[in-house]
């Protein structure tokens, strides 16, 4: 489901960061892949977590750590690149927004599939 969630992703935001090299904001192009970039890597991670936590009985102190760090460095790397000015804010939660939009069609599309089989 991940790879779908990606290739979506991705077949969205290059065009659109191709459009946007052409709009009067700096840096929005790359805002919006690296905003793309990061969200995914945020689902992957969550769902290698999930994974752990299925095959156990109790959230383990690891999973509870790799949670918090992962939301500690997502926040440090997003706040370094702006600090920077590398990428604009806009940029990076459009690129969250698309990730997160397929997150949830490609959720439902997998979630009616699942339901007419059963």
């Amino acid at each position: 489901m991940i790879k779908k969630i990606a290739r979506n992703t991705a077949i969205i935001l290059i065009p659109a960061a191709a459009v946007a090299a052409f709009l009067p904001y700096e840096n929005l192009p790359l805002s919006l892949l690296i905003g793309g970039l990061l969200g995914i890597l945020n689902i992957r991670a969550l769902s290698w977590s999930i994974e752990g936590i299925i095959g156990t009985s109790s959230v383990t102190m690891k999973m509870l750590f790799f949670s918090q760090f992962r939301f500690v460095m997502l926040a440090l790397i997003v706040v370094l690149l702006a600090y920077l000015r590398l990428v604009t804010i806009f940029g990076i939660m459009a690129g969250f927004s698309v990730v997160f939009s397929q997150v949830l069609f490609v959720g439902m599309r997998n979630a009616g599939t699942t339901e007419k089989n059963s």
